[in-house]
Order: structure tokens, then C-alpha cells, then sequence
């Protein structure tokens, strides 16, 4: 008997005695779970939680989902980081409704094929709403049968991918795959953590862990050295004109394509540079009222910003001039701006 055929009968029992409230499982359904499992996409379940459920509640249904515009869509999304998914949500959306007739497609081949879904979103979508037996493996899973089987692959190779595919294909249960993909998930959420000591006491595979008995847990799985973030330095302009403060639009291609922004230029400028940059775009300043300091990280490049409030003499410039209450519904600011506006206590500089 291999090391992972011993793993269904265990996992299942503990998952059953005892797991996450969450709210995508408390109500399963195709549209619930896919939804769930593109916002789970490189997010926290806690971040996700309250941003599920607002969206379950302005559109509750893959119809509604096909009709919404873009600026509500990414209002919605607001936060949540990688706004690309949101958009293939609703291009998913619009297929389903237009060649689906509203049903959800019900095969791992079809799931497969909607936009936005790759290999695990396709397996964890048939097997929790149609109890397809399709395995669903992510980085969670990837370290936790690396550990079960003591295995020091690349984790991040494809052919260690495919690999662990074809091996739990072979052991899932067909009466429960659901459960037991999620179970798999919960474990690796829950108990065999990533980037540090594995509860190993509290896991109910431990009597047939191969890394837990070798003592090789902590240090697997193996990773290739990926190539560091490429850093860019960038001047954020936070203008206010009485209620209104200038945003512009990004454009519709490009890193956060088809949001807004608040003015911003390459490097990190002096303040007699920063007063130049005002008058190029027409703006006077009225009073500079403070500096801040932040970063944001995206996949590969990580920005370095400096942010520079001013209150300006009059809403001029090559902008628009929203409220907040504007900025809320009409302008969709990426995490990486819109700390600047929620910024309530900032480091002067």
C-alpha cells in the first residue's frame, strides 16, 4: 500500500469531525464555489470572506453576473487585487449565459475551458458541485504530499505538478471527492502550514507521514529560487480641492488596466521637483499638508511610493475631480492607491 492510498479514510474522518465555517460551503452551488475559488486565487480566506459575500448579495446569480457593467463589477472587486480575474469572471459569465443557457457547464473539459479557470479551479469546481472525481492541486496540496511522501521535487515544476495529479487521481474517493479535495485544502490551511513548523501533532496522517518520520516536514516542500521583484519608485500626488481630490483613468491595457489612479509619476521627486511636476499638469498649489511613505507588491514588480498631499488652488488640470463618495462608486482604486486614501495616520518624511 503506498503512502497516499492511505490517506482518504483518515483525512475524511477528521474533516468530517470538525472544519472552517465558511460561507461558500455552508450554501454549495456551481455559480458559489466558482466564484469562491477565482477570489481564493492567491487571497486569503479571511480577506475573501467579507468580499464573497457582498458580492453574492448585489449579484446572486451567473445571469446577473453576465449583466453587470465594468464599473460596478470593479467597485465590487475593490481590494481584492488582481482585477483580471473579476474581468474573467464576467467574460466566463457571459459565455455560460450565451452558449450554456444559464446552466453551469458540468465537466472538468468544460469547466476547463470558461476564462479564468486553470487545472486546480477546473478540479475543485466538478468535484464539490458535481462530486466529479477530479483532484484539485494547488500549492497547499503540493506541500502537503510532498511531505506525506517525503518527496524533494521541485514543487514548482510541471512535471511535479502533473505527477502528484495522476497520483491522487488514483486514491480519490469517488463517493466523497468534494470532501476530500477540500479536505486536503483544509490541511494544508490549517495544519500543515507553509513557512514554518507543520502542526504535526494535530495532523491525522502523522502515523503514515514519511516526512514526519524522517524528520524532513519543516524543510519540504522544495522550491526553486524564483527571480526577485523588479522594484520601481514612484511619486503619488494626492490633491485636494476643497471635497474633490484628481484621479485619472489607467487606460485599458497594461499592470491595472481599465482602473483609476491617483496622479503619479516614475521616481521619487524632491519636493522642488514635485511643485515642477505641478505645473506641467496646471496646478497650483494652495498648501503642502503631508508626506507618506508605502509599497505595494504585485507578482513581479514591487513599487516603492512616495505619496505627496497638497491642497491645490482650484480642481485644474488634465484630471477628474471626484468626491469620496464618487471615488467609491464611479472610480475603481487599485490597493495600491487607494491606501493613500485610507491612509488616516501617515509617516512624515
Amino acid at each position: 500500500m503506498t503512502t497516499l492510498s492511505k490517506l482518504p479514510a483518515p483525512l475524511l474522518a477528521w474533516y468530517g469531525a470538525g472544519h472552517r465555517s465558511l460561507p461558500w460551503r455552508q450554501e454549495v452551488s456551481p455559480y458559489r464555489t466558482w466564484v469562491s475559488e477565482i477570489m481564493l486565487q492567491q487571497t486569503r480566506v479571511a480577506a475573501v470572506i467579507p468580499y464573497f459575500e457582498r458580492f453574492m448579495a448585489a449579484l446572486p446569480t451567473v445571469e446577473a453576473l453576465a449583466a453587470v457593467d465594468e464599473p460596478t463589477l470593479l467597485s465590487l472587486w475593490q481590494g481584492l487585487g488582481y482585477y483580471n480575474r473579476a474581468r474573467n469572471l464576467r467574460l466566463a459569465a457571459k459565455k455560460i449565459v450565451g452558449f450554456h443557457g444559464g446552466q453551469f457547464p458540468h465537466t472538468y473539459e468544460e469547466i476547463r475551458m470558461l476564462p479564468g479557470v486553470g487545472d486546480y479551479t477546473a478540479g475543485a469546481i466538478a468535484s464539490i458541485a458535481f462530486s466529479l472525481p477530479t483532484p484539485a492541486v494547488d500549492g497547499n496540496v503540493l506541500r502537503v504530499v510532498a511531505r506525506l511522501t517525503d518527496c524533494h521535487d521541485n514543487v514548482l515544476a510541471p512535471a511535479t505538478r502533473r505527477r502528484v495529479t495522476e497520483e491522487l487521481a488514483a486514491v480519490i474517493p469517488h463517493d466523497h471527492p468534494g470532501d476530500f479535495n477540500q479536505a486536503l485544502m483544509e490541511l494544508g490551511a490549517t495544519v500543515c502550514l507553509p513557512n514554518t513548523e507543520p502542526k504535526c501533532a494535530e495532523c491525522p496522517c502523522r502515523g503514515f507521514c514519511q516526512g514526519f518520520a524522517h524528520g524532513t516536514a519543516a524543510s519540504l516542500p522544495v522550491r526553486e529560487k524564483k527571480e526577485g521583484r523588479r522594484k520601481e519608485e514612484k511619486t503619488v500626488f494626492i490633491l485636494r480641492s476643497g471635497e474633490y481630490e484628481a484621479v485619472r483613468y489607467r487606460g485599458e491595457e497594461g499592470l491595472l488596466a481599465s482602473l483609476w489612479e491617483y496622479p503619479n509619476v516614475a521616481g521619487t521627486l524632491t519636493e522642488s521637483e514635485a511643485a515642477a511636476q505641478l505645473t506641467a499638469w496646471n496646478v497650483t498649489p494652495h498648501k503642502w499638508v503631508k508626506k507618506a511613505k508605502s509599497k505595494h507588491i504585485f507578482t513581479h514588480i514591487q513599487w516603492i511610493m512616495k505619496g505627496v498631499y497638497l491642497e491645490v488652488s482650484e480642481a485644474a488640470g488634465d484630471f477628474h475631480w471626484f468626491t469620496a463618495e464618487e471615488i467609491n462608486t464611479q472610480a475603481a482604486l487599485p490597493t495600491a492607491f487607494r491606501q493613500f486614501w485610507d491612509l488616516e495616520e501617515t509617516q512624515h518624511v
